[in-house]
């Protein structure tokens, strides 16, 4: 049986900031997962002065687009169409990752929707973000001959606001295995990281940009709330600060623990396994999320885990997570004390959760990906809809 002729692949990875988190670390984590196929031929479009991180077998990487966001959108919509239709070899489909796409390109599209709190919640954003992604979004709905989306929730209401002309792929992220993982690489190693971050004992462990969708002051007062009755643990707040924090400031300002309080910030990539494997518990009890990778990537490292309910956390946890209602200090508190005290569910809930995290491979995420791109070239130009 002849194999399928190798799928050319444009795909814009301008908007990757050099430190990334959340969908910069899908992009990045899908471009090494296609690059591993041997039926997909990748072109990316990265900023000036970064492509070096791009460079990788079977990867063609032109570092052309400009370095801030403004001029980087222009540049979307002036200059990449016109180089999309210059490029040798032509690329058979092109891959906005992150809600944009080149209008006037004339080659089969696909974008990927990671969330519609543009719509739902823009307060939550940067106010000059919000005219710019909503347009984005509605146009992709219009255009796009694939629109991906990380999880069925996102998936339901992108589909309800925007009646998308192409077809919705739902397609899960991924865990990187080879990193996060209940074992440590070596004895001694994680707490030889952990003493680095001046991380010591027991530990409630948040992980992720602060900014206003994800809960962190609510997390600070339901730690309030319990560590009177209890010597350890501490908190540990691990994620740069975002916009809009002024309601966490306040919250800290204001916390009769404060020393029991450790803000480590931005950390980097090779310290997160370690901080997930030793924490009592993570919690995540963000309000909204397009997937959630830190809820996955705890359960990977056999973390206990507290998060929402009505979430894409929650689609994708099931029941290997302690779930409380978004906003609800008194619930996230009575969790997290639950799940300190390591109750006679809590070894099936970890049973659970790294067979959850098990199923959830970035190969799994290509191959679903790959399902999108082949819908746009072969059938999405004909604008037929269906799942």
């Amino acid at each position: 049986m002849t194999a399928p002729p190798r799928l050319r692949v444009s795909l814009d990875a301008s908007a990757v900031p050099s430190a990334p988190v959340g969908a910069g670390r899908y992009t990045i984590e899908l471009v090494g997962a296609l690059t591993a196929r041997d039926d997909v031929d990748l072109t990316i479009w990265a900023r000036k002065g970064d492509g070096e991180r791009w460079r990788g077998p079977s990867r063609l990487v032109m570092a052309q687009a400009p370095e801030h966001r403004p001029t980087r959108l222009v540049w979307e919509q002036a200059r990449l169409p016109a180089l999309l239709s210059r490029a040798t070899p032509p690329p058979d489909v092109h891959h906005g990752p992150h809600y944009t796409m080149p209008e006037r390109a004339r080659l089969p599209q696909v974008v990927t929707i990671h969330d519609m709190t543009f719509f739902d919640h823009p307060g939550w954003h940067e106010r000059a973000k919000v005219p710019v992604f909503r347009r984005a979004i509605t146009v992709a709905a219009r255009r796009a001959s694939s629109l991906v989306c990380d999880s069925q929730v996102t998936a339901d209401r992108f589909e309800e606001r925007c009646r998308p002309a192409g077809r919705v792929f739902v397609v899960p992220l991924g865990v990187d295995r080879a990193r996060f993982t209940d074992r440590e690489p070596s004895p001694g190693h994680d707490a030889a990281v952990l003493a680095t971050l001046g991380v010591h004992g027991s530990y409630v462990l948040f992980l992720g940009t602060i900014e206003p969708r994800k809960g962190v002051a609510q997390l600070v007062a339901a730690f309030d709330r319990l560590a009177p009755s209890r010597t350890e643990p501490t908190l540990v707040l691990a994620g740069a600060m975002g916009w809009g924090t002024e309601d966490v400031e306040r919250a800290l300002a204001t916390s009769p623990n404060l020393e029991r309080i450790i803000r480590l910030g931005y950390v980097p990539d090779e310290v997160v396994p370690s901080l997930l494997r030793h924490a009592a518990v993570v919690a995540y009890p963000s309000i909204e999320e397009g997937f959630g990778l830190p809820a996955i990537e705890a359960l990977a490292c056999g973390a206990p885990l507290v998060t929402t309910t009505g979430t894409a956390m929650a689609e994708v946890v099931g029941t290997a997570a302690l779930l409380v209602s978004a906003g609800g200090v008194d619930e996230l508190a009575e969790a997290i004390a639950a799940a300190l005290d390591a109750g006679p569910d809590a070894a099936e809930r970890r049973r659970r959760g790294l067979e959850v995290a098990a199923r959830h491979t970035w190969a799994a995420s290509a191959s679903g990906h790959l399902d999108a791109y082949r819908w746009a070239v072969e059938v999405g130009g004909s604008g037929r809809r269906g799942r």
